[in-house]
């Protein structure tokens, strides 16, 4: 019994700072402040009214649909090998794939550092689409093996003993097999990349920034509840993409076994 209203404690808490932040995005103050001092759309209007704010929302929008198909098609490829041709080694290959996730962002962060700085990209907007597609991968790939150890490959031997060209084989049979996990894989990796800052502070530049760095340099520099406002329309964006995701695909590939 005690467990069970730990648990329910837990959860009402942890949707907490989310609730207060939306809250304070409608504040009428000129500052941040909870409990909220009036009722104001004032926030909203200045966020979309800001050539600055939005033209960061754009980097940030074009840089997250450029990482998600790079990284889709990569993982795609990858998990092809792995799954359908049986590779050697598959399992390391797969273990290489999933690297990004054991390392700490920071010290990703300070070695794309030097990576970059060698090529030339440091602050530029090549080098976050690089480092964006590294970070996204394991989030690419899991969906994508997932779906090509479900679909049956008989399907596909079928199609080919009856005539069928290797490519429209492809067409016709491989890929809408495995069209809910590169549609999994596009939008986790689209709202991994967009909402990405750890790494992406080490690397922006004076001429290309992101949403989520340029809201933690307002934190650092100010307390204009225009951060709330942009950090409540990120929270829900991220939201409706996370819903339209379960409710089109569903998000097992995540959680099931391969």
């Amino acid at each position: 019994m005690i467990a069970r209203y730990i648990g329910i404690a837990v959860l009402l808490f942890l949707p907490m700072p989310i609730i207060i932040v939306v809250l304070s995005s409608f504040t009428a103050a000129g500052y941040l402040s909870f409990p909220i001092k009036g009722l104001s759309l004032r926030w909203y209007a200045e966020f979309l009214g800001s050539a600055d704010w939005l033209r960061v929302l754009g980097t940030s929008a074009l840089l997250a649909m450029i990482g998600a198909v790079v990284s889709t098609g990569a993982c795609f490829a990858a998990a092809w090998a792995v799954v359908r041709h049986k590779i050697r080694f598959g399992a390391t290959y797969e273990t290489i794939l999933l690297a990004p996730l054991i390392f700490p962002h920071a010290a990703i962060g300070v070695i794309m550092i030097v990576t970059l700085s060698s090529l030339g990209w440091l602050g530029t907007f090549s080098g976050l689409v690089l480092v964006h597609c590294i970070l996204t991968i394991p989030y690419a790939y899991r969906p994508v093996a997932a779906a090509l150890r479900k679909s049956d490959a008989a399907l596909e031997e079928a199609a080919a003993s009856l005539g069928a060209r290797p490519w429209r084989t492809f067409w016709m049979v491989t890929l809408p097999a495995v069209r809910p996990g590169l549609v999994t894989s596009l939008l986790f990796t689209f709202i991994i990349s967009f909402d990405e800052v750890t790494v992406t502070l080490f690397l922006v530049g004076p001429f290309v920034m992101t949403l989520p760095v340029q809201v933690f340099s307002e934190v650092l520099e100010s307390a204009s509840p225009i951060i709330a406002a942009v950090s409540a329309a990120l929270v829900l964006f991220t939201s409706a993409m996370v819903f339209i995701l379960d409710r089109v695909i569903g998000i097992q590939f995540f959680v099931e076994r391969d």
